[in-house]
């Protein structure tokens, strides 16, 4: 698919709310029940980018057909080198490998800026094709919480991956 990945501008924000809500109203991937607006999204873009952690956009044809970024992991301060990946794609353009380049440039990234765990948080098990994109590029499963989502009527559960990012735990920070 021809998109270019690039770091996500303010501008972005109508797009990105609109990518989201979507994915909220019909997905799993996000536990979220009401989708926020876009005050809401412009100021979560805002906090994770002013502390340094990497937000992007693909866009196609000066239109954004998905985003990822990288968040903390948790918020304790021994956490401070592993990061979170979110990774959302408009509906038309998934499964055509664009969720893997936005994933391979946050990893990029992600390493540069320093991180060394990177972790995937998937909404419900039955999330296959978000599973296939993270085993395909390195991350492992390392557990399930079954069942801590209800959302459409119905448990939902929690699949975790892990990926090391340049000498993972390999050396001290």
């Amino acid at each position: 698919m021809n998109a270019t990945i690039r770091p996500a501008t303010p501008a972005d924000v109508p797009a990105i709310t609109r990518i989201y809500d979507h994915a909220v109203q019909h997905g799993t991937a996000s536990f979220e029940l009401d989708p926020p607006g876009e005050a809401e999204m412009a100021h979560r873009m805002a906090g994770l980018r002013e502390v340094g952690f990497p937000f992007l956009v693909a866009d196609g044809d000066g239109r954004v057909l998905g985003y990822a970024y990288a968040g903390p992991y948790r918020l304790r301060p021994a956490y401070r080198f592993t990061v979170e990946d979110s990774i959302y794609l408009a509906p038309e353009v998934q499964r055509r490998g664009l969720g893997r380049r936005l994933l391979e440039e946050l990893l990029a990234l992600s390493e540069q800026r320093g991180f060394r765990q990177m972790i995937a948080v998937i909404g419900d098990s039955a999330n296959a094709g978000s599973i296939r994109l993270h085993r395909a590029v390195g991350f492992y499963p390392v557990g399930t919480f079954e069942n801590v989502g209800f959302k459409f009527g119905r448990w939902l559960d929690s699949v975790l991956m892990q990926r090391a990012l340049g000498p993972g735990s390999g050396t001290l920070p």
